[in-house]
Parts: C-alpha cells; sequence; structure tokens
C-alpha cells in the first residue's frame, strides 16, 4: 500500500484540489434550474432569470424561430420563446451553454485537439437521445444531457494524463488493459470518477454523475443504483458508437470495450450493425451543425 508521502498519493490530493478549485455554475444558471423544475413557475418566471445572460437569450431566440418549430411568424419575445420550446428542451440548452466553456478548448493529455471533447460529447448527447427514442419510455432531455456531461472528468485529469501519458499508454499497450484503468492504477483516478465527482460537485442530479461513472463500465452500477440503469446504458452504448467510428476519438478510445449486457438490457444486440449506419448519418448532420453553428 502506497504511503501518504507516494508520488501517487500526492498526484492525487493535487486532483482532487484543482477539482475543488473549479467554480461552482453561474447563481442565475442554478436559479433558472430551479425554476424549470418547479411546477409553479410560469414561462415569464423562467424567462426573466435567462434575461440576465444575453448570450443564452439569442440562443433561445434563435432554436424558437427555426425551422424545427414552423412558427410562421418571428418569434422576439423571450416568454413566448420558453412557452413553445418547453422546460426540458430550455435545461439542455442552459447547462449546454454552462459546460461549453469548460470543454471547447483543447485536451493534449488525451490527444483532442480543440473543439474535440465537445464535438465528441455533442455527438454522444445527440446518439443518446437517437437511442433513447427506440428503446422507448426514458426521458431524451435526460439522456442528451447524460451523454453532454459523461466526459466532464477529462476538463481536470488532462494535464495529469498528459504527463504521464507515455507510462500509461505503454499499459495500455503492453498489457492490453483499458485505458480508464491504466489512469487509475498511475493517477489514483479515472476521468470517469472523476466526472462523478465535478457533478456532484455542481448539486446537478445524481443521473447525471452515474452516467459520467460508470459510461465505460456499465456493469459496475451497483444494484441499489438499478433505476439509473437504463440511462448508464445508453449513454455507454452511445459513447462505445463514437469511439468506434473515430468521431472525437482521443488516447482513451485504446482498449475500448462495448458492454454485450449492456445492449442486451436495451434490446438492441441484434441491431448494432444497423445503429453503426445510423449514427453516421445522425454524427455527419451534426458536423454540419456545428460548421454552421446551428448548435454552440
Amino acid at each position: 500500500m502506497p504511503t501518504d508521502g507516494s508520488p501517487r498519493e500526492i498526484v492525487k490530493k493535487r486532483i482532487l484540489k484543482k477539482v475543488k478549485d473549479i467554480p461552482s455554475l453561474p447563481q442565475f444558471v442554478l436559479l433558472t434550474l430551479k425554476k424549470l423544475d418547479d411546477e409553479r413557475s410560469s414561462a415569464s418566471d423562467v424567462a426573466n432569470t435567462l434575461s440576465k445572460d444575453q448570450g443564452l437569450v439569442v440562443r433561445v431566440l434563435r432554436l424558437a424561430n427555426s425551422a424545427y418549430y414552423g412558427i410562421p411568424r418571428t418569434i422576439t419575445s423571450v416568454t413566448e420563446a420558453v412557452a413553445i420550446l418547453g422546460y426540458k428542451t430550455l435545461r439542455s440548452i442552459v447547462l449546454a451553454a454552462s459546460i461549453y466553456p469548460y470543454m471547447s478548448g483543447s485536451q493534449k493529455g488525451y490527444a483532442l485537439d480543440k473543439g474535440e471533447l465537445w464535438r465528441h460529447s455533442l455527438g454522444v448527447a445527440y446518439l443518446s437521445r437517437y437511442i433513447g427514442e427506440k428503446v422507448g419510455g426514458l426521458d431524451l432531455e435526460e439522456l442528451y444531457l447524460a451523454g453532454l456531461l459523461h466526459d466532464i472528468g477529462k476538463i481536470v485529469l488532462n494535464e495529469y494524463v498528459r504527463y504521464g501519458y507515455s507510462i500509461i499508454s505503454k499499459m495500455v499497450e503492453e498489457e492490453a488493459v483499458p485505458f480508464t484503468q491504466a489512469e487509475r492504477e498511475v493517477l489514483g483516478f479515472d476521468h470517469a470518477e472523476i466526472g462523478e465527482i465535478i457533478i456532484d460537485q455542481w448539486a446537478l442530479p445524481e443521473v447525471y454523475a452515474l452516467a459520467a461513472r460508470y459510461h465505460h463500465t456499465p456493469d459496475d452500477l451497483p444494484d441499489e443504483k438499478a433505476s439509473y440503469r437504463p440511462v448508464v446504458d445508453v449513454v455507454h452504448a452511445s459513447n462505445s458508437i463514437c469511439l468506434m467510428l473515430g468521431f472525437g476519438l482521443g488516447a482513451d478510445g485504446l482498449q475500448h470495450y462495448m458492454s454485450e449486457k449492456s445492449l442486451e438490457r436495451l434490446q438492441l444486440k441484434d441491431e448494432i450493425e444497423l445503429l453503426m449506419s445510423e449514427a453516421v448519418n445522425i454524427l455527419y448532420q451534426l458536423d454540419e451543425e456545428i460548421r454552421s453553428e446551428e448548435i454552440i
């Protein structure tokens, strides 16, 4: 067992300190999310808090006026836009805008260029929502956000993986272990564990923390958390498909495995080839939206 003064323990303490140093979500974001969860809140109540951020106002109005909603006139009122979009969609917009600054930069430790972590996270979010439609009976916006947040731990571990990359990659190649296992053995944590800690620290719903924690290892989800299993399985499958298609593929895509049990639980084991084919089209459309700046 390592002593408290061992290099590994020192690194673990530094990592935890860096997690604690991450700012909490802006107060107006927390207030907006609280209002979106309050059945007594009106569209004007939500609009008032949204209006504290001009960037969010622009995104909300742009989406309300998009062809998807087919409104035959221009929507200029934030209150009306809130009513058109609905609270679940707004929750996704608010959280996505809040985490974008953390995830839009480069993550050199994971061999991800600028914007690639965000692109990959969006890909997993889009596929999670799509798979949720196929499975049925799931909250699609909850799946979207779980997919969007699944790799948030990389923003903290990035610099530590960068300096320990030669050791980690050697373990992956020579011992044929998953990248996350090598992370844990070298650093004391993997990015999935750190993601869970960050999401808990931001006081977001437990389902997002568990999806982050187990998105590589869905079969390890504790039985007492079984109610969250469908979300964890969907995010795992979506992440695996993105990695297999090379969409935002970083260093941690090495020695990655898709759980057959997850596919069985989702009743998608016999549809994986079709899913892969459909995913190509979905991710291609996502790239088009990113290039045209139709999304964040």
